[in-house]
């Protein structure tokens, strides 16, 4: 395939997504894989335990020759476009990757990216978290974001090291450095955790609040429509929409909460606004992963549905592609436009604007391939008409589909939500109260 080597990627002066000089598409985030390894061997692990075999035959760690090529070309797209772009150090373990190395490309990308348009994080399992480390990352304004799954007994339901020992007491240890460090209020970005659907809610989110996370994320496990994720019973059944379910309930119940990317992207959707993540609502995402030989991928999520779902043709590296070159490609703008759902069922779903069709990983079906709904459909639909109930009792209302029936004002509008959204939802409730209705 020949791609053009001069793409100039432009935000599009209307809608800001998406959108280029040609027909290229925006760069929102680059995962950058510096360890193709990790040090625990996590049982619901995309990479290790998917479908996808090729990590065997990578690289374990970036070696320089490709860390100064991806530093030269983060830099070089960082003056080819106008929006700026997330930065996430990803693996594998991303802090296998030798001190050295790793503190070189950190200070090289912040003496020449602002960390307000091109945000750098680290989403780690915490083992190796040390107060080197973290003194780098604080004088890089470099965020960190641990994945923990809840109390021991919860996290060492799939969080275990390669001898089936718990992982749980080195995390725990990783986190406090993160809480002790002078610079926490700006280095500990939060935690991800997956969800195990057998598991309470309740414990789980109590332990999190405990632990003084700033903020928390919930992952669905990863599943198709022929490998069913875990827990899960049929197409049908609704294990993981029924454990949202509860856990916005304690959330709006909680007095003080943090934020809670899954419930509060879904709370925006409903009134009208945005998601901050791919998978929800109706806004496209551009993702790129670079893999420790250079490689240029996909969204590296899509190995789970075959070997090689994620590999583009071309076969691009950072040390020859410039990245403006492959996001102007047609085979990027069409794994791009992967995430917008083509299924019958989808495109008329009443709920399509919240839900967005889900990730493209959980649509696929050997036979049907992504034309499919999300193997999630039921369990997206159930937690979304559990948030639209919510936000009526509150007396707000967005968009639903019952968005005509009642006097009280409607967030057609994106509402500007500037502050944490429970808050935000609190607020505006009392104000409705001081809203009279229009009697024509």
């Amino acid at each position: 395939m020949t791609v053009s080597t001069t793409a100039t990627i432009e935000v599009d002066s209307a809608s800001g997504h998406l959108c280029a000089a040609g027909s290229g598409k925006r760069l929102d985030t680059v995962l950058i894989k510096t360890s193709s390894r990790c040090n625990i061997d996590c049982s619901y692990c995309y990479v290790y335990r998917g479908q996808d075999t090729k990590w065997r035959g990578l690289p374990k760690r970036m070696r320089h020759i490709v860390l100064d090529a991806v530093q030269h070309r983060l830099i070089e797209h960082a003056g080819r476009q106008r929006a700026g772009f997330a930065i996430v150090l990803h693996g594998g373990e991303p802090l296998l990757l030798e001190f050295g190395r790793l503190a070189a490309m950190l200070r090289n990308l912040r003496v020449r990216l602002c960390p307000e348009r091109y945000p750098i994080s680290v989403q780690t399992n915490g083992t190796l978290l040390n107060p080197r480390t973290l003194d780098l990352f604080a004088e890089t304004q470099t965020t960190v974001s641990v994945s923990i799954d809840g109390p021991k007994e919860v996290n060492d339901l799939g969080r275990l090291d390669h001898r089936g020992r718990s992982t749980f007491a080195m995390t725990l240890r990783g986190i406090h450095r993160l809480l002790d460090h002078p610079a926490c209020n700006t280095l500990f970005s939060g935690t991800l955790s997956v969800i195990q659907p057998n598991v309470s809610p309740a414990s789980v989110y109590g332990f999190l609040r405990r632990l003084r996370t700033p903020s928390m994320d919930f992952l669905l496990q990863d599943g198709n429509h022929d490998r069913l994720p875990p827990g899960k019973k049929n197409f049908e059944s609704t294990e993981y929409g029924q454990w949202l379910i509860k856990l916005i309930d304690l959330y709006l119940a909680d007095p003080a909460p943090v934020p809670v990317r899954i419930i509060d992207d879904t709370i925006k959707l409903c009134l009208g606004g945005s998601s901050q993540k791919e998978g929800r609502g109706k806004d496209a995402y551009g993702i790129l992963t670079i893999e420790t030989d250079g490689e240029i991928r996909k969204n590296d999520t899509l190995r789970t549905s075959f070997d090689g779902a994620d590999i583009f043709s071309g076969r691009w590296n950072v040390t020859s592609t410039d990245l403006a070159s492959v996001l102007s490609s047609q085979e990027y703008i069409d794994s791009a436009d992967m995430q917008i759902p083509t299924c019958d069922g989808c495109r008329r779903c009443q709920l399509l604007d919240v839900c967005g069709g889900g990730m493209p990983l959980y649509r696929w079906s050997a036979e049907r391939s992504y034309d499919n709904p999300s193997v999630y459909c039921h369990d997206h639909a159930v937690f979304i008409r559990h948030v639209i109930d919510r936000l009526h009792g509150f007396g707000l209302k967005g968009f639903t589909e019952h968005a005509n029936d009642s006097p009280n004002r409607s967030f057609r509008a994106r509402p500007v939500i500037d502050r944490p959204v429970v808050s935000w939802i609190r607020s505006e409730a009392d104000c409705q109260s001081e809203v009279q209705p229009n009697v024509s």
